[in-house]
């Protein structure tokens, strides 16, 4: 278990340093056809970020422009196969990730239900999409999380699980760039975050968002507050790491005399994993010199001797282990003479990073896909990762060092040519190309050193057979027959026994 950890640092030349590079955010409006602006934030449409799919109006009557239109990806024959938005970044930093969905007549179909599938972001993936419950509310519903991406592109994808019995389906995805300082305990390239709570305690009306919350996190309501509104005036939280709205800590749920406040919090059961929790608190009270508190989570430690002063305070757990339902308490400290207070609070569920595929090969993968006028419509984000939503045709290694040995793209109709950038893909050791309607020259493969099978065979590759074909010493298939190529198989592999050569 992770201690709880307290921070009144001040930031102040680090945040100098943050606002002279101001984030660039992408919000994506999916589905729609035009820019569109709404709170004075701007949506793109999602042309220029995905490849397949098909946008699509909703019929049910909404308040937010956003939700009016989606798209939707075809799980007939897609079953496990993903489908992926590329968001250019800068893989120095890290990211909020919100996607959003509304399922309100996609195309005029109302579905009894709507589809449930996987999200995921990079090689990672991030959870199960479920809006059965806010649909027959008539509500949307979002996911949160907070990543680094592995790449010069975050992938952010949709793939259909055995849960699904209809097209999966996005209607908004933003990219939202963080500051360095911002939950920077957190080694994001080891670990992801994934939002399961976030509140401000005894808040009410409908929440927190930008502009009060520069990086537009939503701050939902919990609780109801026993207490009046907080006065901003002698509350100065700029020390706070991850710059919690100010108007967080106008509101607060407390008690009136020095006695224990226990609350179920998070509101959900949680699955047994670990989770990153920030528990926040400030005091506008500058009179109260006293107000010390321990917190216990489940009856176990969290922190003791707090004292909550105007400065602010963050107190946080990289990994503490949670498991059904969460009970909060915030005790008055011994010696303490008021009751304790608690402003506002997040917990993300922890993730492991799912790793990458080796670069060269994702660069050679991302060549062989540009020469190809029709590739598989699932060929976006990493070609191996997830594995159950690896590339189709594609098999990869085992291990730390993820490299692709197999392409299996036999009589997928592939037209175009073959990149010479497949040499770079050294751990291959079989190639399946054929069947197909391929044209242009065999690249040179000699650097394919363990090369076993390779054909080609039944496609409109012209130009003389490579000479390098004689390096290939463990070559036991060579099928290069209804071709149009010159010259004679290497003398060298063409007598070896037990190649078979067509």
């Amino acid at each position: 278990m992770t201690a709880a950890f307290l921070f009144l640092l001040s930031l102040l030349s680090v945040l100098s340093t943050s606002l002279s590079q101001p984030p660039r955010d992408v919000r994506i409006d999916c589905g729609a056809t035009e820019i569109s602006t709404i709170n004075d934030i701007e949506w793109l449409p999602d042309t220029g970020y995905v490849s397949s799919g098909t946008p699509k109006n909703v019929t049910t009557q909404v308040l937010n422009r956003t939700l009016a239109t989606a798209r939707t990806f075809p799980l007939k024959n897609n079953l496990f196969k993903k489908f992926c938005y590329e968001i250019p970044v800068d893989r120095t930093r890290k990211y909020m990730v919100r996607t959003t969905y509304f399922y309100g007549g996609i195309g005029g179909y109302i579905h009894t239900r709507p589809p449930v599938f996987d999200q995921i972001v990079d090689g990672t993936t991030w959870s199960m999409v479920n809006t059965t419950e806010y649909y027959m509310n008539g509500d949307s519903t979002y996911y949160e999380g907070i990543f680094k991406p592995t790449g010069k592109n975050l992938s952010v994808c949709l793939a259909a699980n055995t849960h699904t019995d209809s097209d999966p389906f996005i209607s908004a995805l933003e990219v939202l760039i963080l500051w360095d300082q911002m939950y920077n305990s957190t080694d994001f390239n080891t670990y992801a975050l994934s939002l399961v709570a976030r509140h401000g305690f005894g808040l009410g009306g409908m929440g927190i968002r930008y502009p009060d919350d520069l990086f537009d996190r939503y701050w939902a309501p919990f609780g109801e507050s026993n207490s009046p509104a907080l006065s901003s005036e002698n509350v100065s939280v700029s020390g706070i790491w991850n710059l919690p709205p100010v108007r967080v800590f106008q509101t607060r749920l407390t008690k009136d005399q020095p006695e224990p406040l226990v609350l179920i919090w998070p509101p959900a059961s949680l699955p047994n994993c670990s989770y990153y929790i920030a528990l926040y608190f400030a005091d506008d009270l500058v009179s109260v010199s006293s107000r010390m508190l321990d917190i216990t989570i489940n009856g176990i430690t969290y922190y003791n001797n707090l004292s909550v002063t105007p400065a602010g305070v963050v107190v946080f757990a990289n990994q503490w282990p949670l498991s059904g339902f969460t009970n909060l308490t915030l005790t008055p400290s011994p010696g303490s003479n008021v009751g304790p207070l608690i402003n506002a609070g997040e917990v993300f569920k922890v993730l492991t990073i799912g790793g990458k595929t080796l670069a060269r090969d994702v660069v050679a993968m991302e060549s062989l896909k540009e020469s190809f006028h029709n590739p598989p419509v699932d060929w976006n984000g990493d070609p191996c990762l997830p594995r159950q939503y690896s590339w189709t045709g594609v098999t990869c290694s085992e291990g730390p060092r993820i490299r692709i040995v197999t392409l299996n793209l036999t009589s997928l109709g592939l037209s175009g040519s073959i990149s010479p950038n497949i040499s770079k893909m050294t751990a291959l050791t079989t190639i399946l190309l054929g069947k197909n309607s391929l044209s242009g020259t065999i690249p040179v493969v000699h650097s394919l050193k363990g090369l076993e099978i390779l054909h080609l065979e039944d496609n409109g590759l012209h130009g003389q057979i490579p000479p390098s074909l004689g390096n290939l010493k463990n070559l036991r298939e060579l099928f290069l027959y209804n071709n149009n190529l010159t010259g004679q198989v290497p003398s060298n592999i063409s007598g070896e026994p037990g190649l078979d050569l067509r």
